[in-house]
């Protein structure tokens, strides 16, 4: 569509008056994701969205919004580029320089919380080394298939779940199926800087002045994979399906004291009635409170990364140090001699065995 512009010429009657064609713009057409919102949104107009209950319209309008989240997020990597620096990638060292010579232009997928988009990046090869990405290190892509948010979720879902669980989970959210296998791969990963993380870190700042610990066994069941033969024999009484291996759990935190008297710690334990909050006030909340385990270490090792962890705490040894255990002598003989502290007998451990 064209409009006319009438232009008068200076010092000329209105009769020699010029008519220049002028185009409009052309409307640039939509993009994949404006598009597919516009779907959306059709679609939640319809008549046939209007009959539906809205437990459905929820569900679908989360596949569809999910769908138009994704081309959103495709749009944005393609205008990151493709990582091309030229015809040529120079490799800086201390003493040299390397240049790799030969591009390649790939696409890869990555799978999101969004879904899976396509990632076409440039890259550099040479002769006897692996190929260099500049994309990669621009967008910081992880070395597996998923993004790292994805696999940040997938991580905390499969410490508080089982990994088949988990793994459902996240499909349900995000519409991205992964295999156990991938998310046992991704734990393992993520257990590698356990150790590293905690000793970088810098004390905590804590008023309480009783620094507590606590070191106890935990069986874990041990499940044997589905390939491994079975025992054609039958069980005796008392022998379980999976042998249990023990793990070490530890915990250090700070706490305040709270002074109480016999009849109240008895009082706690067995209640007849629920108490007012004049009778019984609430107890002090633990401060910093770290929890680890280890099915690998032994009770020795568990125990000294303990006492640097409570060396870290408490360096000038100013506040009052104690340990929690329970009724097996040979681990409080083993936490008193690391440790030095007062041992203190868990109350609750004991009475399972009277």
């Amino acid at each position: 569509m064209s409009t006319a512009t009438i232009t008068p010429l200076p010092c000329c009657p209105a009769s020699q008056l010029r008519i220049v064609e002028t185009s409009s713009p052309t409307p640039a057409a939509p993009t994949p994701a404006a598009y597919e919102f516009a779907l959306l949104e059709t679609w939640l107009a319809s008549s046939r969205a209007l009959q539906l209950p809205l437990h459905q319209i929820e569900c679908q309008q989360q596949d569809r919004g999910r769908e138009v989240q994704r081309l959103l997020l495709q749009a944005h990597l393609q205008h990151r580029g493709q990582g091309d620096v030229g015809p040529a990638l120079c490799v800086q060292r201390e003493d040299s320089e390397t240049w790799y010579t030969h591009r390649r232009l790939g696409t890869g997928s990555l799978k999101t919380v969004f879904g899976t988009v396509q990632v076409v990046r440039m890259g550099y090869s040479r002769t006897g080394a692996p190929s260099i990405y500049p994309l990669d290190q621009t967008l910081v892509l992880p070395a597996r298939s998923f993004s790292y948010e994805l696999q940040r979720r997938l991580v905390k879902a499969a410490v508080q779940n089982p990994f088949h669980e988990s793994v459902a989970a996240i499909a349900d959210l995000t519409g991205v199926a992964v295999s156990k296998r991938s998310l046992e791969e991704m734990l393992r990963d993520a257990a590698q800087d356990f150790d590293a993380f905690y000793q970088q870190r810098s004390p905590e700042t804590a008023t309480s002045a009783v620094l507590v610990a606590a070191v106890d066994g935990k069986g874990i069941p041990m499940v044997k994979p589905g390939g491994a033969p079975q025992p054609a024999v039958r069980r005796t009484k008392g022998q379980k399906a999976n042998r249990k291996r023990m793990a070490t759990v530890a915990t250090v935190f700070t706490r305040a004291p709270w002074v109480r008297t016999p009849q109240q710690v008895v009082e706690s334990l067995f209640r007849t009635c629920r108490p007012s909050a004049a009778d019984s006030p609430a107890p002090p909340r633990p401060e910093n409170k770290r929890v680890w385990a280890s099915l690998l270490k032994g009770k020795t090792a568990v125990i000294q990364e303990v006492a640097q962890e409570m060396q870290r705490r408490d360096p000038g040894v100013v506040k009052t140090r104690v340990a929690l255990s329970d009724g097996e002598r040979a681990l409080q003989i083993l936490v008193e001699r690391t440790l030095h502290v007062t041992l203190i007998l868990d109350l609750l451990h004991v009475l399972e065995k009277l």
